[in-house]
């Protein structure tokens, strides 16, 4: 069975994320606890938090805060995600790239099996060829971009700003170059890490600071945009009320593009403009619309991809089965020719005429058994794959 556990945008707004994210780790923890989990992959972005799971048996997972779905629908999710057709900006390409993270850290971690292995990487591959076949992220679309945009609606043009980019991860990354096609004449980059901060720097033809020397640069800055992995905010209204004047105050702008929020919703009461995840939603798309006909092909695609990794899945189901029939199949020739060509002084011709005969006669043997179950799988024929797994997986060819 494979179940998706998830939390995004579309069902909770920045503060339930931020506290629903222990919630469903703990959820998982007790799901673990009563039932063997085969393989695991979790997803964790700025806005959504998925799991994925397979399990050797059905389970149902009570639960009222989370999203749940399972198998065929499970499937469809994830190659639409991988598509950008579930993203908050549609056809952005940032989340395949998360997509193909999280298979690497499962991967690295050993959770993942060869059934998410193999729906992970068609995700990745649908969300590639739709990237390739249609327009559906045309004009570079992306959480960045989308940050951009919110801020030239509330502030008007960029050109010649200075900007403050606190974190120089992969969103830090995303929203500087975007920012850098606006005419802002200064990117000053803070992060924790400080090499980290110089190699952005150096991208964009911008400045690197330490951390620490932020507080010192806050009174030059007119865009403030916050993008870490830290666990607690970073910046509340203290920090700022000591380190900018009241009248700069009411020109910056601020916008938190972290989760959790880097930002204290306090800095507010100081006269700060300060705008989150949250309002990335009622970004005007000025393609959506031409992306929308796009979507439509992409959703051909999805369809018929679905379709070719549920057969392969089946296959997938029937496949140690099949390992194991030809394995037990080679083994018992092999004694028997080995047996029977002791007994008997052949040339080399002869010997090679009997080994494929042998070769011969076990193919057609095992021909319409592989069928069988092969029809089984594609008919999600249950019982009988289970009956072929405990007389073939248990069975042990008698030993010489």
């Amino acid at each position: 069975m494979l179940i998706n556990i998830r939390i995004d945008y579309k069902i909770a707004d920045i503060e339930t994320m931020e506290s629903s994210y222990e919630k469903l780790d703990k959820l998982n923890e007790k799901i673990h606890e009563k039932i063997d989990i085969l393989e695991e992959v979790t997803l964790k972005t700025c806005n959504r938090y998925e799991i994925y799971l397979i399990t050797e048996k059905d389970i149902t997972i009570p639960t009222t805060t989370f999203i749940v779905e399972t198998n065929d629908v499970a499937i469809n999710h994830l190659l639409r995600l991988s598509s950008g057709l579930e993203s908050m900006i549609m056809g952005e390409d940032q989340i395949l790239g998360q997509i193909k993270n999280a298979r690497k850290k499962a991967i690295k971690e050993e959770t993942i099996g060869p059934k998410l292995e193999k729906v992970f990487t068609k995700a990745i591959h649908v969300g590639q060829a739709i990237r390739k076949n249609t327009h559906i992220n045309e004009g570079g679309v992306s959480v960045g971009s989308g940050a951009v945009e919110l801020i030239e609606e509330k502030y008007g043009s960029l050109e010649g700003k200075n900007v403050l980019i606190i974190g120089a991860g992969e969103m830090g990354t995303v929203v500087s170059k975007a920012l850098l096609e606006k005419g802002t004449n200064a990117i000053v980059v803070a992060n924790r890490t400080y090499d980290k901060a110089q190699q952005l720097a150096l991208e964009l033809e911008g400045i690197a600071i330490k951390f620490k020397q932020m507080n010192e640069t806050l009174n030059k800055i007119d865009i403030v945009i916050s993008a870490t992995g830290a666990p607690h905010a970073l910046i509340d209204k203290e920090r700022l009320e000591e380190y900018i004047s009241e009248d700069h105050r009411k020109e910056m702008i601020f916008l938190d593009l972290a989760n959790p929020r880097d930002i204290n919703e306090n800095v507010k009461e100081i006269g700060i403009k300060l705008y989150n995840l949250d309002d990335l939603r009622y970004v005007t798309d000025k393609n959506k619309e031409r992306r929308e006909q796009e979507a439509i092909k992409a959703e051909a695609i999805i369809e018929e991809e679905t379709l070719l990794l549920k057969n392969a899945l089946k296959q997938l189901e029937i496949s140690p089965i099949l390992s194991k029939l030809n394995m037990e199949a080679e083994k018992i020739r092999k004694q028997e020719v080995e047996k029977t060509l002791k007994m008997l002084d052949l040339d080399k011709k002869e010997t090679h005429t009997v080994i494929h005969l042998t070769h011969s006669l076990v193919d057609k043997m095992m021909y319409n058994i592989i069928n069988n179950l092969k029809e089984a799988a594609n008919n999600n024929d249950k019982e009988t794959i289970e009956h072929a797994k405990k007389i073939i997986l248990e069975y042990h060819a008698p030993q010489e």
